[in-house]
């Protein structure tokens, strides 16, 4: 796969060392001297193109008429509308992606200029905690399907209303499914007649009402009756 990355901040420089380490073709574009000296001592040279990234010839240098993804992540949320309009309308890229810096321009980042998703630092704070008020003890591990589905993963404690019981028995909702469950550092693989033990780490994949729904089976029975039992 072949990612355009706009921006050698740390978002972008940290996104270009992943991609890179996962075997991807990476090109990132940046024209701050101070940025490129930085960038210059920890990506290889092949991967960063100097220059304005408005430039469609140093677009071009970067390869993005042949890239499958193009990552706007720039310090300027017009800069990143514009470069994500530009990558779909002139060049056909696939799929784009859009760093948001002020949390007021979020609602610009969308259909109208061709963003497929975002990266609004502000929102998934915002998220993080809600998810860590409502689901306790229970850990987000990947988000899925843009954000609807996750993957998470909860260890039961003892008196739990889940212990003892088949997973059958339990009638979670279909959006909630159990993937693997860690007992005694083995993996058992789940069946609907699998009983659940205290100290069970349960993985499963669910949206948000079938996670809480989770949550409230693999808990506490006291914190269950007093809220999530944080402050």
């Amino acid at each position: 796969m072949i990612v355009i990355i706009i921006g050698g901040g740390r978002t972008g420089a940290q996104l270009a060392r992943v991609l890179i380490s996962q075997d991807h073709e990476v090109h990132l574009i940046e024209n701050r001297p101070s940025v490129l000296a930085r960038i210059h001592k920890e990506l290889p040279t092949e991967v960063i193109h100097e220059g304005d990234p408005m430039d469609p010839m140093v677009l071009e240098s970067a390869k993005i008429r042949d890239a499958n993804v193009f990552c706007a992540t720039s310090t300027e949320d017009e800069e990143n509308l514009a470069l994500c309009y530009l990558a779909r309308t002139k060049y056909n890229i696939e799929r784009t992606i859009a760093r948001v810096n002020n949390p007021r321009n979020a609602w610009l980042f969308g259909e109208v200029f061709h963003v497929d998703a975002t990266v609004n630092q502000a929102e998934i704070m915002s998220r993080l905690i809600e998810e860590e008020m409502s689901l306790g003890d229970m850990m987000t591990l990947l988000k899925l399907k843009k954000g609807n589905y996750s993957l998470v993963e909860e260890k039961i404690v003892e008196g739990a209303p889940a212990v003892g019981k088949a997973i059958q028995e339990l009638h979670l909702p279909e959006s909630c499914v159990i993937a693997a469950i860690i007992r005694h550092q083995e993996i058992v693989m789940p069946h609907g007649h699998t009983r659940f033990e205290a100290e069970d780490e349960v993985l499963a994949v669910t949206d948000s009402e079938g996670a809480r729904l989770l949550a409230e089976v693999l808990s506490s029975p006291i914190r269950n009756g007093n809220g999530n039992g944080k402050h």
